[in-house]
């Protein structure tokens, strides 16, 4: 019985990485595809080319970054969280330091704000599992 609410515990955690794994690259996709000539919303006023150079630095960035926490996090590894801890802080910074790039959207900073604290709720449960 108490091995298998262990693996249940494991289980859900794996499975809340991979989904934010999921997410992470469903938005590194779609950050791709603005240079390719897609658009996100709007039109061709809004295109990759039209905005601002600090605008199409930080796409790139976040849309490199968020794939390669999207595969750490799914493979499981510790690098992929940190790099993750990372992006969180980068748009959260960017958002809040630099408005002009992506418009200052408190409402993103409270998005990885939870996803912050959900992350360190998981952390600190599965650490609570784990022998001295």
């Amino acid at each position: 019985m108490k091995i298998e609410r262990k693996w249940r515990r494991n289980w859900q955690r794996q499975a809340a990485a991979a989904g934010l794994a999921m997410a992470l690259m469903a938005g590194s996709h779609s950050a791709y595809a603005l240079p390719a000539g897609g658009t996100v919303v709007g039109g061709e006023e809004e295109a990759f080319e039209n905005q601002t150079m600090a605008w199409q630095t930080a796409t790139i960035y976040f849309a490199v970054i968020e794939l390669v926490a999207a595969v750490g996090l799914w493979l499981a590894t510790p690098w992929g969280a940190v790099v993750w801890l990372t992006t969180v802080v980068s748009m959260a910074v960017i958002e809040l330091m630099f408005p002009g790039i992506y418009g200052g959207s408190l409402i993103v900073v409270g998005v990885e704000a939870l996803m912050l604290a959900g992350y360190l709720v998981l952390a600190w449960m599965a650490a609570r599992e784990r022998p001295p």
